[in-house]
């Protein structure tokens, strides 16, 4: 039930409708923008509600804008109705339903940089912001909003925003408040760099500029997120991160890195968080991250004190991570700050604090370039997120992932990749569970040697040097014979395997 400690002015509990009222407002053709990151601080009942009316033959699809994927509450359930013309910027596959629409072009997917797009909104790129749905830990008395755990877009969202509903949720902790820092760039010519000289660095104020006057509707929630506890690291995935661990150590050993460690960022996913879980058994200590989503092995390394800050947009509440959390919360606030995406994501700061990026791709041929989202070429699997912000202007580029996949059915290294999100300039170091390709400095030839040698799977490096060797014989500064590249693709998709080609 809300109450004064929530909806912190009276004027608010008149404002409080059902979520059926508040989907009312949301009309055909609307550009809908929603907080919510990977997912977390999502909003989770007008979107049903309105699912729910569309299903009972209300007219309506719209646009649908967040900062990265949300919840089930929102993707899955407008896109099982046809409630979605079109999505921007980035879906998870997690969302069947979504995944389903986009690939039969039903919905109109555009995939951005994450930090690209909140500014590209509120350049008007994308026309108005018809509507925003924000979820909230509490309204204060001059009718600012306190977020939850997930940021995204929201600032800019609200900023830009004819209509406005909040959706309260007292399933957040109240302690959440206090631990962002919001802060809004000029438009050009009028924008300035961003003060921020460390992870820590406070430049904005702990709420969303909103006002009681531009609330349209206050709906009551008291629903999770619907985020589940990640999977314990394997054994690929600790070896992994023992090899990670071991070239930083390198890196610094050589004077490449400095002593005290530069801040980490570490992508979304279970190998991505077990290889930062690798940490917790490492020398490390007093470590920092700006990323873009804090997982579960950020708060495990906090409370060993392995690491002592973390800047993000996000992080994920997971039934492990929410009563850590509870348990934890003065530590916690102390040791994490939440940032809009445009901030955390921003190439100045990522480039001005020497970020080491740690990422992972679907594939990456041999070479140097990565595919992050689609399958074949053509069926899109997710977006690209936040990872490009980080691989083009970190400090160190870093690509960690295994082998191979399905079983050890198919390669993750391959002779051409199907799509290109991460070229050869944006990527510095390649590991999987077999060793480490660093390929700065190399030619192209040079890199797919050593991608081959440190990277692929035994099993399948035969065919990768005689594509190598087959390739070679073609004129050109990337040889390629592309005949042959579409030949093994093709066997990936027919055969599920690549261990018996032959050219």
């Amino acid at each position: 039930m809300l109450d004064k400690t929530r909806l912190r002015n009276p004027r608010l509990f008149e404002k409080i409708v059902t979520p059926d009222q508040a989907a009312d407002l949301i009309l055909d053709g609307m550009n809908v923008a929603t907080s919510g990151f990977t997912p977390s601080g999502y909003p989770k009942m007008t979107t049903v509600a309105l699912a729910r009316q569309i299903k009972e033959g209300k007219k309506c699809r719209i646009n649908l804008w967040t900062g990265a994927s949300v919840g089930k509450e929102i993707e899955e359930e407008l896109a099982a109705v046809d409630g979605i013309a079109g999505r921007a910027p980035y879906y998870a596959f997690s969302n069947r339903s979504m995944q389903k629409g986009i690939n039969e072009r039903r919905i109109n997917y555009t995939d951005l940089h994450l930090s690209h797009f909140g500014q590209q909104v509120h350049y008007g790129f994308f026309g108005k912001v018809d509507a925003a749905v924000i979820e909230a830990v509490a309204i204060t008395e001059e009718g600012n909003i306190i977020l939850g755990p997930g940021v995204g877009n929201a600032p800019i969202f609200v900023k830009d925003a004819e209509k406005i509903i909040v959706e309260v949720n007292t399933a957040q902790p109240l302690e959440l408040e206090g631990m962002h820092d919001i802060y809004i760039q000029e438009k050009p010519p009028r924008r300035r760099e961003i003060p921020i000289y460390s992870v820590g660095g406070r430049v904005g104020v702990p709420y969303v500029e909103c006002g009681l006057d531009r609330i349209d509707a206050v709906v009551e929630s008291a629903v999770p997120d619907q985020v589940r506890d990640l999977a314990p690291p394997d054994d690929k995935s600790k070896q992994i991160a023992g090899l990670l661990i071991e070239f930083l150590k390198s890196e610094q050993k050589s004077g490449l890195l400095p002593p005290e460690m530069l801040p980490l960022q570490s992508g979304v996913g279970s190998i991505a968080n077990a290889v930062l879980s690798g940490f917790k058994d490492s020398a490390y200590t007093g470590l920092e991250m700006y990323s873009e989503i804090l997982q579960d092995a950020v708060f495990e390394l906090i409370l060993l004190g392995k690491v002592k800050f973390a800047s993000g947009c996000a992080f994920t509440p997971s039934p492990k991570v929410l009563k850590l959390f509870r348990e934890n919360a003065a530590l916690f606030k102390k040791s994490i700050v939440l940032r809009p995406l445009d901030i955390s994501n921003h190439p100045e700061i990522i480039r001005r604090l020497g970020v080491i990026a740690l990422n992972t791709p679907l594939e990456f041929d041999i070479y140097g370039h990565a595919n992050s989202t689609h399958s074949m070429g053509s069926s899109i699997l997710n977006g690209i997120g936040g990872s490009g912000d980080y691989m083009r202007n970190g400090y160190l580029s870093v690509f960690a992932t295994e082998s191979t996949a399905k079983g050890g059915d198919v390669s993750r290294v391959v002779p051409f990749a199907a799509h290109t999100d991460h070229s050869e300039h944006d990527v510095m170091v390649y590991i999987t569970e077999r060793g480490v390709a660093d390929i700065r400095g190399l030619a192209p030839h040079e890199r797919a040697r050593r991608i081959i040698k440190n990277c692929a799977h035994p099993d399948f490096q035969p065919a990768l040097y005689e594509y190598l060797e087959r390739a070679e014989k073609e004129p050109g500064h990337i040889p390629h014979d592309l005949k042959n590249a579409f030949k093994m693709h093709c066997a990936f998709q027919e055969t599920g395997t690549m261990k018996n080609i032959r050219f």
